[in-house]
């Protein structure tokens, strides 16, 4: 499986990626499989499995990530988190994930479990996503890892300047590349890349970008990673709401404006993400790939 980092730097035109996540029920499996098939035919780069809050998918996302790179001839890289796991249980996970073929990881604190607001520290375990890296390092595993980035600031940060020294602890921990969290104003993206590069951030860092479905996700995208929203993006949206094909051209339209720009702003890839539905990022990447 080819490590995802010699792949940005071989790239001759922007690498494009898709992040899935771990489906709760055998159908939902059956429909993750058949989004997969549909987004191959654009010829992604790569695929991201997420691992839900409070490491409760973690065999469910090493076995996805194996298996849908084997299925469909892809590199994939699992998403690994310190949640609930003291030092001897991450080693023995981390062990398994190397046997069973993954040579990718996008390393990350990760989400407390559901019904819980803070993340704690497991005893014996990490805080903090600069840890868990270092850790992976030191124990010599040949990993290669990807880490998360904010573009408009971590929610538990203080300040963006806070922020970016943490991400400065996780690239010299030994991130190899960042994905950022979604955003819809290329403006915060841009000022942040300036701020990073400025602190000697030099890896690659890719937008993450999420296709608006529905009305409703806007309010649920604002509380989830406080982003903002382009005020005409979001009267276009709400002026046809109700009105799903319509909305749909609109939202498409939008991210293909976007990602464009940023292409123009010589990012080395596009990362989308798919909420394991195909339409949506099919139609993006077949429209930047014209």
């Amino acid at each position: 499986m080819k490590k995802i980092l010699d792949i940005y730097k071989a790239a001759k035109s922007p690498v494009y990626s898709f992040e899935f996540f771990p489906p709760k029920a055998p159908e939902g499996e059956v429909k993750l499989f058949e989004a997969v098939r549909e987004l191959s035919k654009v010829e992604p780069d790569f695929i991201t499995v997420t691992y839900g809050a409070g490491g409760s998918t973690r065999d469910k996302t090493i076995r996805l990530t194996s298996e849908l790179a084997k299925e469909f001839a892809l590199p994939a890289a699992a998403h690994f988190t310190c949640v609930g796991g003291d030092k001897n249980e991450i080693r023995n996970i981390l062990k398994q994930i190397q046997e069973s073929g993954i040579v990718n990881l996008m390393a990350l604190r990760g989400d407390p479990p559901k019904g819980e607001g803070h993340f704690k520290k497991v005893e014996g375990g990490f805080g903090y996503a600069s840890e868990l890296i270092s850790f992976i390092k030191e124990e010599g595993f040949d990993f290669c890892l990807g880490a998360g980035c904010y573009p408009e600031k971590h929610p538990e940060a203080k300040s963006i300047e806070e922020d970016v020294e943490n991400l400065k602890r996780k690239v010299e921990a030994g991130a190899s590349y960042l994905v950022s969290q979604l955003f819809f104003k290329n403006s915060s993206f841009e000022s942040f890349l300036d701020l990073i590069r400025k602190k000697g951030i030099q890896v690659p860092v890719v937008p993450g970008i999420m296709p608006i479905t529905s009305f409703s996700q806007i309010e649920r995208f604002k509380t989830m990673a406080a982003c903002e929203f382009p005020d005409e993006l979001v009267s276009e949206l709400e002026a046809v709401k109700d009105e799903p094909e319509e909305f749909y051209k609109r939202s498409v339209r939008f991210s293909v404006a976007q990602c464009r720009e940023l292409v123009k702003m010589g990012v080395p890839g596009i990362h989308l993400y798919t909420l394991n539905q195909s339409p949506a990022s099919l139609d993006i990447v077949r429209e930047l790939k014209k």
